[in-house]
């Protein structure tokens, strides 16, 4: 059996932040079976700085019985047609920004969509896996632990 001691292991579900959009303590369902990954967010809407397209959002950071929000701006990188686990088709935004997990942090592409009948408010897919290389054992959870930020974040690029 082969092993790769550059891999960093992670449970089904761990705790992430987005610094550059000034979130912290987000818990992420890891998903190997989405390729994209996806952030609750609703009140979507276009518009444009130094003629870029960007995106503003509010973010939904809570549970259910925890509600928190945010609103965020952030570039706008594409618009795709994602096939939802519904199975119907749609499209969305999707941003790029700072994913901090454990002790690493690398830019992922996020979808934006309403994820309000989900238990978890960020869906982390394969392809985030892979750039932070990581390998999931699904028999675990929370492995990794929360990724560390000041109690106030500064303002940055893509914070509102």
């Amino acid at each position: 059996m082969k092993t790769f001691d550059h891999l960093t292991v992670i449970g089904l579900r761990e705790w992430i932040a987005l610094p550059d959009l000034g979130v912290a303590g987000l818990r992420a369902k890891i998903d190997t079976g989405a390729s994209t990954s996806s952030l609750h967010a609703t009140e979507v809407e276009p518009f444009e700085r130094d003629g870029q397209p960007w995106v503003r959002f509010t973010a939904h950071l809570g549970s259910v019985v925890q509600l928190r929000h945010r609103r965020c701006e952030a570039p706008l990188v594409t618009m795709k047609t994602i096939k939802s686990s519904n199975g119907q088709a749609q499209t969305r935004y999707v941003i790029r920004t700072s994913l901090a997990l454990g002790d690493g942090v690398w830019e992922v592409e996020f979808t934006l969509a309403c994820r309000k009948n989900m238990r978890y408010r960020l869906l982390l897919g394969s392809k985030a896996l892979i750039q932070g290389q990581l390998v999931v054992n699904p028999g675990l959870k929370y492995v990794q632990d929360k990724p560390a930020f000041p109690a106030t974040l500064s303002p940055v690029t893509g914070a509102a």
